[in-house]
């Protein structure tokens, strides 16, 4: 039997602390190549503090990072030639052209032009944005300059992308045709880390990390981590869904709600408590259009664990 391929990430017992503030607490965890990796959190979480010690921008102050078998903290400068780093606020220069800020980035990692324009005529065609080549970087939207910055961090072909929240208030379409990308590379056998506030968009990852307060709570795939979901989730639909929150949080067994589209993501302690919920709303006079026992979201499984960890710190 083959050996498994080395991560081409590794990290372990990452700490790093900001005056009183532990941001980073002991995380440890691996990723490979041709795997999205996902860092979800609140704000406060301690995502970006490790997306920039990866990146080698901050130091830590105690653990490794490995990066395609380079030391980090060691070798620095040798690491960055295999990473690609796009922060929350990406440097693109607003004076410049699509096609120049392209070309800039290219230039910094010394890209022959057949191959770097060959990559960003392949990318420009999956973020639909090969009409807006002699636009102003100024001139674009916001999807549009992050769509543009992940172009850009992308032109020198690295095998290791770090993303810190990309998608954060960018449109529905933009953050669909950067997801694509982002299934591009993952045939490419690319290696990436992506933070994100975007619960929803945390489904699409392989493997996700759940941090609170610097520490990891639990990684694993958006699958294996609703196993981890404590009681059962129902689903139920009224025709005043704000109505139904306040009716149903103090019932007996109710352990969280939130609010969903059109209903209530209600987490229940078992899941015997549907009938005994239905039958307490119809005699506060709450007509329920539907109620039913559903798998929870990556979101409903934070919310939740989270109350958890709530319930058990002191005051």
């Amino acid at each position: 039997m083959a050996a498994p391929a080395a991560a081409m990430i590794a990290v372990s017992a990452l700490h790093k602390r900001f005056a009183a503030v532990q941001a980073v607490a002991g995380l440890s965890f691996s990723i490979h190549a041709g795997e999205i990796f996902g860092l979800v959190g609140p704000d406060g979480a301690g995502k970006t503090t490790t997306v920039r010690m990866l990146a080698g921008v901050m130091q830590p102050d105690a653990g490794s990072i490995v990066i395609d078998g380079i030391d980090v903290r060691e070798r620095p400068e040798q690491a960055k030639r295999h990473v690609s780093y796009m922060p929350q606020r990406f440097g693109l220069y607003e004076d410049l052209t699509v096609d120049e800020n392209i070309r800039f980035y290219a230039d910094l990692f010394e890209m022959p032009r057949q191959v770097w324009r060959a990559r960003a005529d392949a990318m420009l065609i999956a973020a639909d944005m090969t009409p807006f080549r002699s636009r102003l970087a100024g001139q674009l939207s916001g999807g549009m300059k992050q769509k543009l910055g992940l172009v850009c961090s992308l032109v020198h072909t690295p095998k290791v992308l770090l993303l810190d929240e990309p998608t954060t208030g960018v449109d529905p379409v933009s953050r669909r045709e950067f997801w694509q990308i982002l299934y591009s590379l993952r045939a490419e056998g690319v290696a990436m880390l992506i933070s994100t506030a975007y619960l929803d968009e945390a489904e699409r990852c392989d493997r996700l990390a759940l941090l609170h307060a610097g520490a990891m709570m639990y990684c694993d795939t958006p699958a294996g981590l609703k196993a981890h979901m404590p009681g059962a989730m129902l689903e139920i639909t009224a025709a005043d869904p704000r109505q139904l929150v306040g009716a149903v949080r103090t019932l007996p067994g109710v352990q969280g709600v939130l609010l969903v589209g059109v209903g209530v993501h209600v987490h229940v302690d078992r899941p015997e408590r549907l009938s005994h919920i239905e039958a307490a709303l119809a005699s506060q006079g709450i007509t329920v259009t539907s109620i039913d026992r559903v798998e929870p979201t990556i979101e409903d499984l934070f919310v939740a664990l989270l109350e958890q960890v709530n319930e058990k710190e002191p005051g």
